[in-house]
Formats: structure tokens, C-alpha cells, sequence
């Protein structure tokens, strides 16, 4: 009787005892999954951070990149292990929205190989192991939050390894210096277009920034088959200059969403 008990014991073990590691905690701004558990955890330290904004890289064992955010601050970062009938995907975009509906401004996000190497994200940006799986099954994105925090980023990487265990990374970085002005790549606005079905621009209240229309009519032009609307005070303005920079006008109409900036919205 009593090894059958031990043995029980042993077989049940890995799920009676399986806890975060010790001095862990969350980050308060990414609520945790159920039943997923902390397998790493690297509490505040000020270093110099540099994120991609491209798909990663070595040449001549050097990582490259075609743009990166480098500033230095505080980071604390924490891993999550997830429980198996959650995906990696799952948490990702859990994370995500998470993270939108506090109004943060994505600043890159690649999926899958667009994202070059699951090792280098594991081992090159974030010194973590535990990171490195399958290149289609990883997912990165950084993010800047809202004012008055929006010298704060946040990294979301997921993993899925080849053990099938998935893994979501979630990095926290305070800026000691002002992060002045960040803009988004072309393919992030695209990707987020076709995710959440809308573009929301609360700062672009005025006549059409050069900066901002370039990388919006190329995000548009990167895929030639969606049709959108426009919507806020000079939404007639941006359309027209969206057309100037070869968008083509029968893929875009009159919105009527109602903000105080541009608001593009995906037509199904």
C-alpha cells in the first residue's frame, strides 16, 4: 500500500507541486492566464535595451535589423510556462488586447518567419533559453503605452517548442529619458488592420502629416484587395492624400466612427 502511495505521489508530483519560482510576481499591466505559471522571472535592473523593429538576423555574427528602439532604463521581465490547452497564440493576443484596450500604440509586430530566428530572439534579445522553438510559431510584438506612461514599452514574445510546451514572454521597460517620437512600421499598421479591423489615430487631428501618411498608404498598398473607410474631423484631407500617395480611391470611402483624430476602419 505504501508504494502504491508513493508511487501516486511520484506520478502526480509535476502537477501537485508545479508553482511560480520563488520572489515572482506578475507585471501589473498584462493579466495572467489561468493556470499559466512563472518559469522565469528577472526583477528590475537599468541596462541599455535595444528592441527590433525588423526581422532578425546575423551577419557576420552580428545581429542586424532594419530599425530597433535603443534607450537606456529599467526592465523587469517575466516568462510564462501555459498550461496545455492554451496556445501560445492564445496568450499572445490575450496579452494584446490587453494591452490596446489600456490604449498602448503598437510599434512592431511580426508572426511566424517573419520574425527571423526564434534563437536570436531567445538568445540574442532576450538571454532566455527557455525562448527558442519553432520559427512559425513565434510571435513578437512591442508596444508603447498611453500617456502619461508613454516612456514605458512593453514586449510580448510568444513561443510554441518543439516539445509542444508554449511559452509567453512579457518584458517591461521604463526609459529614464524621454523616448520622443516613435513610429510604427508599415507592415505593424497592416497586421493590425487586418486583426482587430480598425486603425485609430487620436493624435492625428490636424491636415495630413508627411511622417504618418507615408507609413499609412504604405501599409494599405502592401495589400491591394482591402477595402477601408475614413473617418474624423479631416478625414476628406487624409483620403485625398492617401490617394496622392497611390492608394486607390475605389478602396476607400467616408467613414462616420466619430473621435477627435483619423480613425480607419476595415470593410469586410
Amino acid at each position: 500500500m505504501r508504494s502504491l502511495s508513493l508511487l501516486l505521489l511520484c506520478c502526480f508530483s509535476p502537477l501537485l507541486f508545479a508553482a511560480d519560482v520563488p520572489g515572482s510576481q506578475d507585471l501589473p499591466i498584462v493579466p495572467r492566464m489561468v493556470d499559466a505559471q512563472i518559469v522565469d522571472y528577472r526583477p528590475v535592473v537599468e541596462l541599455e535595451r535595444i528592441y527590433p523593429l525588423g526581422s532578425i538576423r546575423k551577419i557576420s555574427g552580428q545581429l542586424r535589423f532594419d530599425g530597433q528602439v535603443a534607450a537606456r532604463g529599467q526592465t523587469t521581465s517575466v516568462t510564462y510556462e501555459l498550461p496545455p490547452e492554451h496556445s501560445s497564440t492564445e496568450a499572445f493576443t490575450a496579452a494584446r488586447e490587453a494591452l490596446q484596450k489600456q490604449h498602448a500604440e503598437l510599434l512592431f509586430w511580426c508572426q511566424a518567419r517573419d520574425c527571423g530566428e526564434s534563437s536570436l530572439w531567445a538568445n540574442d534579445v532576450f538571454g532566455n533559453a527557455k525562448l527558442y522553438g519553432a520559427d512559425d510559431q513565434q510571435a513578437f510584438l512591442l508596444l508603447r503605452l498611453a500617456a502619461p506612461q508613454d516612456n514605458t514599452l512593453v514586449a510580448l514574445y510568444s513561443i510554441t517548442r518543439g516539445n509542444r510546451k508554449a511559452y509567453l514572454h512579457v518584458e517591461q521597460f521604463d526609459a529614464a529619458a524621454p523616448l520622443g517620437d516613435l513610429l510604427p512600421t508599415s507592415a505593424t499598421l497592416l497586421r493590425e488592420l487586418k486583426s482587430t479591423g480598425e486603425l485609430d489615430f487620436p493624435k492625428l487631428t490636424g491636415d495630413p502629416d508627411d511622417a504618418w501618411l507615408r507609413l499609412i498608404s504604405r501599409g494599405l498598398n502592401l495589400d491591394t484587395t482591402l477595402r477601408v473607410s475614413v473617418s474624423g474631423p479631416k478625414a476628406e484631407a487624409w483620403r485625398q492624400a492617401l490617394i496622392g500617395q497611390g492608394v486607390r480611391t475605389a478602396r476607400m470611402e467616408a467613414g462616420s466612427v466619430e473621435g477627435a483624430g483619423l480613425h480607419i476602419e476595415l470593410l469586410r
